[in-house]
């Protein structure tokens, strides 16, 4: 069963997410108002995924997300953030202080349920209507980065191709159609990908293509 701990600083939201997650046979097994809280209490339960708030009094979300999940921790947390806000700069500093995913709180409940299975499966999620613009947004905000000749050497010219779609917003089926693949081909490269790069997720693989100049702004 897919353990959650949900982070936000409105009692009323939090036992409405625990309705939806629960009736689905999702365990909470968690909450926290702020974001010191949060990082007390999913250290201590150890969930497969944190919902994560990130404007909160007492304490924000990223700082938060930069402690279980950000660069150089040992053994993260997957973190999916639930905003009131689509593309304000704290999506933008929790996507790089670690988060794996991305939604609006006034998402579908069948669309929260699925956004957290597929987080703690690894998957990573941004919101399928803002994919394009939360990519593009936040290529704009990093600039133009010199490609790593490291990167580039670590990957295939196949999976450089797969990544390249990745980063504009595509889905698996999308890839599979753009390059006469099979959407369970596209699935392993990714696999193998993010096994080679150390991506937790495809949210986190786009933030280190963009990072390594792989990606290009507006391409």
């Amino acid at each position: 069963m897919t353990r959650v701990v949900l982070v936000d600083d409105q009692a009323v939201v939090r036992a409405g997410f625990t309705v939806i997650l629960e009736s689905e046979g999702l365990d909470v097994v968690g909450e926290a108002s702020n974001g010191a809280d949060a990082v007390r209490v999913a250290r201590r339960e150890r969930p497969d995924v944190v919902c994560m708030d990130v404007r909160m009094p007492g304490g924000d979300g990223i700082t938060a997300t930069r402690e279980l999940a950000g660069p150089g921790v040992a053994d993260p947390v997957p973190v999916l953030v639930v905003s009131t806000f689509d593309l304000d700069d704290y999506v933008f500093g929790a996507l790089e202080a670690g988060a794996s995913g991305f939604l609006l709180k006034d998402a579908e409940p069948d669309v929260l349920v699925d956004a957290v299975r597929r987080v703690a499966a690894g998957d990573g999620l941004v919101d399928q209507t803002l994919t394009r613009r939360v990519i593009d947004e936040f290529a704009r905000r990093r600039g133009p980065v010199a490609p790593d000749d490291d990167a580039v050497a670590l990957l295939t010219a196949r999976e450089r191709e797969i990544v390249a779609l990745l980063c504009r917003g595509s889905s698996n089926a999308e890839i599979a159609a753009a390059l006469f693949l099979e959407p369970s081909t596209v699935k392993s490269h990714l696999s193998r990908i993010m096994t080679k790069t150390g991506a937790r997720d495809r949210v986190q693989l786009v933030v280190w293509a963009y990072d390594s100049g792989l990606a290009v702004p507006g391409v």
